[in-house]
């Protein structure tokens, strides 16, 4: 078979196992390894060409060490602070030290003993974020520290490889340890000082790479490649140069840009170094070591988390916080196939210890992909016994949570995301307070230095509703659109017995209908508001923007927002010519443009007013018809809905509601009585009351007041 047909083969096996993966929701790491497997000696036998393969292979781990380079975010580090630096080198020292002692109690040699501790402290990056975005987690608290602790793990198997360079058998061989160790410092130091050289006056004037993206793309593989040659040539090994020639290019503006290029060839030349891995992979010795695999397997997915669960709960973190980024470290890595791989080709360890440390990769990324998956059952579960890792007072994620003890609060705002920010900043307009809760930590520093009380915290955690105020607020809202997480708020909300007001934000109408079944008062339907309200404006710009008058003028809609200034009123009544100098053309409302409206047209929120002025005028208009004044006493202007019991010595008791004129005396209004198990919507003026009865009132806050506090009311 030529090379040509045992490639094609290969890849469609590959595209095959791959479609089996991706139901079974697994990692194609596992797959490409299978695939390896499946094709090599101890399958079909269909791989020959191993230098081909393993030159792509090469390639493929020149690249994932490039990106990782590339997207060494030290700003990340010290955002994190010292939780990933902790939590990294932390469970780097304990679980080598703990599995190197592991090893030894097997009766491994030494330097095996090492290989193995050092494999089973890397868990990989590429897995873990896309995992943790797929589940839309990469930016939550236990997201971003996850990737800060894999960061620094990166940063550790880079070292490792470079150390494993000083032993290599060509220096070991011209001279002494001592010696070898002394060239090789002389050398790094030589080569990252010219590396930093060209980061500094170089590599950022290469602008004009960025305006191809074929130009830029070939500049990074060549640049990644070149600087793997590089480094083998000085006696480092391929994975350090390319590492290298990531970083240099870490802090350039077209860092993204190459990083999102580069990661699907990365993706199809690493299925090259998996399958060459699954090829060379002795069965006969696998078998053998498969007790020590089982053993090695549970200590990291078991005694990983509980490493960072430790370390996390002492430096004062929620247990649930702790968890979910223990469970991310529950699987070794790439980097532990290729330290392995490296110890092979160095005559360090044997056949063996590189099946056991595959077996032991294979069974942790399997199982710890469903833990991470399901990770929100598997807490739930474990949720009692994880107490034990837990301070009393967990600090770092209660302490903005003492804005939580005011008296009232209108609003509990879960997620403060694009929709949810919006709908803060407008109850902040209209003089509503809120308590914010969401699991973005930049999201909440951009609120806290605002002075608004928020919250760590996820919709569905159930620990988190203990903190919130729940018997003061008078709705909660969630601005989340996730159907299966406002349904689980929704069943805590009834857990913890609320009785307040509920909106939840829907993405369809049926999404909507079900939270209406559910119980939620109000719901939010953005994308069919949002594209409501374009077509208006698109349906107004056809009708009054046809042509093109070379005139100092300028179109603006503007739309009058509930408590304005000018809500309800008049155009009279509105100054804008005499304040501005712009006049009102048409009014938009609900689909229909009202061309030249009169004087006493009457304008209400929501209308989307179509002005005419030079550009300062209209920003002048813009401010005037939304102004926001201070109201003279809230009570006298927000409505309320209240109940009036009927008691048996009620003097109401017998009367009609004509009788009792709720309306001329007290300026409230009866929208329903609740009589027993009946309810009673819009009742006439000849409806009877009658002992029992619990009259839905609904007025003005003083109104209401006033009528519940009457001699009649209250006797």
């Amino acid at each position: 078979m030529d090379n040509f047909a045992e490639i094609a083969l290969l890849l469609v096996l590959a595209a095959a196992l791959g479609a089996v993966g991706l139901k079974l929701r697994q990692p194609l790491i596992i797959m490409f390894l299978a695939v390896g497997i499946l094709a090599g000696p101890s399958g079909l036998g269909i791989i020959e060409s191993y230098s081909q393969i393993e030159l792509l292979a090469h390639i493929g781990i020149a690249l994932l060490l490039f990106i990782v380079g590339l997207r060494l975010d030290i700003n990340l580090i010290r955002t994190i602070g010292p939780v990933a630096l902790a939590t990294g080198l932390g469970q780097i020292i304990f679980t080598s030290a703990i599995g190197f002692v592991i090893a030894l109690l097997m009766g491994m040699p030494v330097i095996s003993a090492v290989y193995v501790a050092v494999a089973l402290t890397f868990s990989s990056t590429i897995i873990i974020v896309k995992l943790l975005s797929d589940k839309k987690e990469i930016d939550s608290l236990h997201g971003q520290i996850a990737v800060g602790f894999l960061i620094v793990q990166d940063i550790a198997a880079i070292v490792a490889l470079i150390i494993l360079t000083t032993f290599r058998p060509q220096a070991a061989a011209e001279h002494s340890p001592l010696i070898s160790t002394f060239l090789i410092a002389v050398k790094g130091l030589l080569f990252f000082g010219c590396i930093g050289l060209l980061m500094r006056f170089i590599l950022p004037r290469l602008r004009r790479l960025a305006q191809s993206p074929e130009t830029l793309l070939l500049f990074a593989v060549a640049w990644a490649v070149f600087l793997a040659a590089v480094s083998e040539w000085l006696g480092f090994s391929k994975e350090v140069g390319a590492f290298m020639a990531g970083v240099s290019l870490a802090s350039t503006e077209y860092r993204d840009s190459i990083s999102s290029r580069l990661s699907s060839l990365r993706d199809f030349l690493l299925l090259f170094f998996f399958i060459d891995l699954g090829a060379r992979l002795e069965w006969s010795t696998v078998g053998a070591g498969l007790t020590n695999a089982v053993i090695f397997s549970l200590f990291v997915l078991i005694g990983n988390p509980l490493i960072v669960l430790i370390i996390m709960g002492l430096m004062g973190y929620r247990r649930r916080t702790s968890f979910l980024a223990g469970l991310t470290v529950a699987q070794i890595s790439e980097f532990s196939l290729i330290v392995a791989a490296m110890g092979v080709s160095l005559g360090h360890i044997p056949e063996e210890t590189m099946g056991l440390i595959t077996l032991v990769g294979v069974t942790t990324i399997f199982v710890s992909t469903y833990m991470i998956l399901y990770s929100g059952p598997l807490y739930r579960l474990l949720a009692g016994p994880l107490k034990l890792f837990e301070r009393k007072n967990p600090y770092r994620e209660t302490v903005e949570g003492g804005a939580a003890k005011s008296d009232t609060v209108d609003v509990i705002l879960f997620g403060l995301g694009n929709y949810g920010s919006g709908l803060a900043e407008h109850l902040l307009e209209r003089r509503k307070s809120f308590i914010g809760v969401d699991f973005d930590p930049t999201v909440l520093d951009k609120w806290r230095r605002q002075g608004i009380p928020v919250l760590y915290g996820d919709l569905g955690d159930p620990d988190l509703h203990e903190q919130l105020p729940l018997d003061r607020a008078r709705w909660v809202v969630s601005a989340i659109r996730s159907r299966e997480l406002n349904l689980t708020l929704l069943g805590l909300l009834k857990h913890r017995g609320y009785t307040g007001k509920i909106a939840l934000t829907a993405v369809n109408e049926k999404e909507a209908k079900l939270y209406e079944k559910q119980g939620a008062q109000v719901v939010f339907r953005p994308f069919h508001d949002a594209a409501e309200q374009a077509v208006d404006a698109l349906t107004q710009a056809m009708e009054l923007l046809t042509s093109n008058v070379n005139w100092p003028a300028a179109f603006s809609e503007i739309r009058l927002r509930p408590g304005s200034a000018y809500a309800g009123q008049t155009i009279r009544s509105i100054p804008l010519r005499a304040q501005t100098g712009a006049s009102i053309l048409a009014v938009s409302r609900a689909g229909t443009v009202h061309y030249d409206p009169g004087a006493d047209f009457q304008v209400f929120p929501g209308d989307r007013l179509v002005i005419v002025g030079t550009p300062e005028q209209l920003a002048r208009a813009q401010e005037l018809l939304n102004h926001f004044p201070q109201p003279p006493a809230e009570e006298e202007i927000r409505f309320v809905m209240d109940q009036l019991p009927i008691t048996e010595n009620s003097p109401q008791a017998g009367q009609t509601l004509a009788d009792l004129q709720f309306r001329v005396k007290y300026n409230v209004t009866v929208i329903g009585i609740c009589r027993g198990e009946q309810k009673i919507t819009s009742p006439g003026p000849n409806e009877k009351l009658s002992a029992g009865d619990r009259l839905i009132i609904i007025g003005t806050a003083q109104a209401v007041s006033r009528l519940k506090n009457s001699a009649p009311a209250s006797a």
